[in-house]
């Protein structure tokens, strides 16, 4: 049965991916918001789609359709910026749609307990992208891993997560450049590493931080069978100097016992498997991102401590500029 969608942020950079997950699964955008009106994105999709570049326009919208006879909003999907999921995913329940939010799902884990409460209330579902966990390299490792601790249980592996991003000036002037908007650089590019990492070696035991800056933050964190040092960073002066010369911007990479987890490739259609599982009745839901949440609030806390213990090897480059 064909089900209708809202999707609030039209216009921002992950956007097509939902706009893709919503056609690709045989349903139906009905109506869409975003201050900014370059959404002609929605010709190749939805064009019928109604939109409103004023979220008072877009409630009433959405208020009046669902009073109408055998017509619902069944989902709401939620691009926006960060700081503003929690108001609305709180819009989708509160109009009697299950959200569908991009990560992070909220800034902090109180949230998450209000919203939990709200979820009781209006009998609707909140629902996250975590895609890593639904990408082939990433379920082989943790089959892997699930294997080898069944073997020896307290075993403790040494990993390596590096990603770097490079963004131009234009990062810091937006609203990802502004900690109590995105979250900072640790949520707003490494969240679902941290998920993905939490979701296979277990709870995190033990946070600390290296380096806190605008551009990139360092750490070390101990989880239940594993020891992470990180570094997270949109400076292109860090990349390696062969990423450089190959031209690329980004650098991704992460070791586990010193081999590398190769997951470049595979992206394309995870956002679409995202939504046939949550319309299957499965999905993931705010439960499953409380780890990743609780990390990245915690960093955001944290005074760091500099180079000393167990800290990622590219700290020297920060420190060297």
């Amino acid at each position: 049965m064909t089900k209708n969608f809202a999707l609030i942020g039209v216009a921002g950079y992950i956007a097509p991916r939902h706009l893709r997950a919503i056609q690709d699964t045989g349903n139906v955008l009905v109506a869409a918001l975003d201050k900014s009106d370059s959404v002609g994105i929605l010709d190749s999709y939805f064009p019928e789609a109604s939109f409103f570049t004023e979220y008072e326009r877009f409630d009433r919208f959405v208020d009046k359709y669902r009073r109408e006879q055998n017509k619902k909003i069944d989902y709401v999907s939620i691009c926006s910026p960060n700081y503003l999921h929690d108001s609305h995913i709180r819009f989708a329940l509160r109009n009697g749609a299950d959200a569908i939010c991009e990560k992070p799902l909220v800034l902090n884990p109180h949230n998450l307990d209000q919203l939990k409460i709200l979820e009781k209330e209006t009998g609707k579902k909140v629902y996250t992208i975590l895609q890593l966990r639904l990408h082939e390299s990433i379920i082989a490792l943790k089959k892997k891993i699930i294997g080898e601790l069944s073997q020896n249980p307290d075993k403790v592996y040494d990993i390596s997560l590096t990603y770097l991003t490079s963004r131009g000036r234009w990062y810091f002037v937006s609203w990802k450049g502004d900690e109590a908007k995105s979250g900072g650089i640790a949520t707003n590019i490494g969240i679902h590493f941290f998920d993905m990492l939490s979701w296979i070696f277990g709870p995190v035991e033990e946070n600390v931080v290296h380096i806190k800056q605008p551009d990139t933050n360092a750490g070390f964190m101990k989880l239940k069978n594993a020891c992470v040092r990180w570094l997270l960073s949109v400076n292109y002066n860090y990349l390696p100097e062969e990423t450089k010369a190959e031209g690329k911007r980004t650098f991704r990479s992460i070791l586990v016992d010193g081999e590398e987890i190769e997951f470049s490739e595979g992206f394309t259609d995870l956002h679409t498997a995202s939504y046939r599982d949550i319309l299957e009745g499965r999905g993931f839901g705010m439960d499953d991102v409380r780890n990743s949440i609780v990390i990245v609030s915690d960093i955001r806390k944290m005074i760091p401590i500099g180079l000393r213990g167990d800290y990622h090897p590219f700290c020297k480059r920060v420190t060297h500029y």
